[in-house]
């Protein structure tokens, strides 16, 4: 392996300077080439890993907004985790509520308590266009409609998609639900 080293860097030297610029550019062009076919490779994947049956966005186990009670973002202004034991189908989708309470009213009146764009990201729909995950803890309710945003981190700084929205609510709901009309 040292020998082979040893004769590529010796075959390199005598190389002359535009034969060296070029075997450089291709070495640079073939690692931004694999670069760039890891990243397809990485976004195929993770859209699959998010692929749905359904419009509604459901974690890994087909549970809608995280397991989350829809109801108490209305009744409690809480973010409140829901349980099998009062679940509920709507649209075959599987949603979960904290009491018995929550869920009569929730089966009672679905429409009320379901979060806007399918329970995705507000602000990534008004800005990205785009479908994106939320955190089921991050959420605003404004005339009555249940918004939820992501809040986590993004290229490796903290980012709570609710801070943007609320500073600029009413272009962001405008954008978001015309977007909405061509991404569901």
């Amino acid at each position: 392996m040292n020998d082979m080293l040893f004769i590529v860097r010796k075959w390199f030297i005598i190389l002359p300077l535009t034969e060296k610029y070029l075997l450089i550019k291709t070495i640079i062009n073939m690692k931004s080439l694999i670069k760039i076919s890891f990243l397809f490779s990485f976004l195929a994947i993770a859209s699959g890993s998010f692929a749905q049956e359904s419009k509604v966005f459901t974690n890994a186990e087909g549970i809608a907004n995280g397991g989350y009670d829809l109801v108490s973002y209305f009744t409690a202004y809480t973010a409140q985790r829901g349980s099998k034991a009062h679940s509920t189908e709507y649209e075959g989708v599987t949603y979960y509520f904290s009491s018995a309470d929550n869920l009569k009213a929730f089966n009672e009146k679905p429409e009320k308590y379901l979060p806007q764009y399918d329970g995705y990201c507000a602000f990534a729909v008004a800005k990205m266009n785009k479908k994106v995950p939320i955190d089921p803890e991050t959420f605003k309710i404004n005339d009555g409609k249940l918004y939820l945003f992501y809040n986590d981190y993004y290229e490796g700084a903290p980012l709570n998609t609710i801070v943007p929205w609320v500073n600029d609510e009413e272009n962001l709901t405008k954008m978001a639900d015309a977007n909405w009309t061509k991404i569901q």
